[in-house]
């Protein structure tokens, strides 16, 4: 390629760049008149910017991805909502944490993000309204569900209005180079279930295998002490300075974890919708059988069914639902009135746009 040729295609990218800026400003404009006409009102609508998404990805004729093209367009709408307000988000920390990355990706990196302690001091500061929305983690498709978020949504008052999905790919990080001297591992309890294989083939059997309350807790331990390692992510190694001894070494290579996005308020119906509910059967024969059937005499679709014990009584359980379609919608309002009259207990948890990866 001639220099001419390589001048006429860079200057061609500084004019784009001119005129990209300028729509951008432009868009930025408009959101600020919608914050100014809304006044104290709500600035994040979870369902709009799904709508905003999925017309972008309908629209996309590439080069780049639908992926590429969404994540842009998820940091252009977090800079445009934060000049109406930016939005503090809850979430397990420390810094480092997927559920950090989970709560940048869905919020933007102009979201300020508060870590807490537990998943249950994230609740807290939600709920207290010292910040707008908490990031939760609910299921991982190795492991299963998150039995504290579980519990924790039976009781909140805050209503589930988003879901995040992550990708997860853990890395055996340590602030030394090599693999002499190993002493022990640290990570949360899910990452060294997620990585229960690839440590009995690749680590000596006296190396000593640590649960903390984090991902991002076990790479600072590691970055204090040379013999000791971590399984965390991309993140907590560049919080903590970590060398990557081995990347990608969760057992299952499609690992992915759900987050759910939960706050004090409720979406409408952006078009592909899913609902979740808790709820506990009559304790008589059949009662399971009974509480399920409203859904094939609607037509409605369960994409999950998980049991938990209730903590209320020995042996006794509730249910964890997830519907496809919008609570508002008639199919699904008429199933939830026929839950209500079937079952001992209903709690519809929210009602939220599907995720977009």
């Amino acid at each position: 390629m001639s220099d001419e040729t390589l001048k006429s295609h860079r200057d061609a990218i500084d004019a784009l760049d001119v005129h990209i800026l300028k729509l951008l400003n432009e868009r930025a404009g408009h959101a600020r008149s919608i914050g100014e006409l809304k006044g104290s009102g709500l600035v994040y609508r979870p369902e709009r910017e799904a709508q905003v998404l999925a017309r972008i990805r309908q629209l996309n004729v590439g080069p780049l991805t639908d992926e590429s093209v969404a994540k842009l367009f998820r940091e252009i709408m977090s800079a445009c909502l934060s000049i109406e307000r930016p939005l503090t988000i809850a979430y397990l920390g420390p810094e480092g944490t997927f559920s950090q990355s989970a709560a940048i990706k869905h919020f933007g990196h102009a979201a300020v993000t508060q870590s807490c302690a537990s998943i249950d001091e994230a609740f807290r500061v939600v709920e207290a309204r010292s910040a707008d929305y908490v990031v939760a983690p609910v299921e991982n498709s190795t492991e299963g569900a998150v039995g504290r978020t579980l519990d924790l949504m039976v009781s909140t008052p805050l209503r589930v209005c988003g879901e995040v999905e992550l990708r997860i790919h853990h890395h055996l990080l340590r602030r030394e180079e090599g693999f002499d001297g190993i002493r022990r591992v640290y990570s949360h309890a899910q990452s060294l279930a997620q990585c229960h294989e690839w440590l009995n083939d690749n680590l000596p059997v006296e190396v000593e295998r640590v649960s903390v309350s984090s991902n991002a807790e076990a790479a600072r331990l590691a970055s204090l002490d040379g013999s000791c390692v971590a399984i965390a992510g991309d993140a907590a190694a560049e919080r903590f300075g970590l060398n990557k001894l081995v990347e990608n070494i969760e057992d299952e290579p499609n690992n992915t974890t759900r987050f759910l996005v939960l706050g004090y308020h409720e979406t409408t119906p952006s078009g592909r919708d899913k609902t979740s509910l808790v709820m506990s059967a009559q304790n008589q024969p059949g009662a399971v059988h009974q509480l399920l059937s409203p859904l094939a005499e609607n037509g409605v679709s369960m994409t999950k069914f998980e049991s938990r014990p209730s903590r209320t009584g020995l042996w006794e359980y509730v249910f964890f639902v997830d519907i496809e379609g919008h609570a508002a919608e008639e199919k699904v309002q008429n199933t939830l009135n026929a839950l209500r009259q079937r079952a001992a207990f209903v709690k519809v948890l929210g009602a939220y746009p599907v995720a977009v990866l």
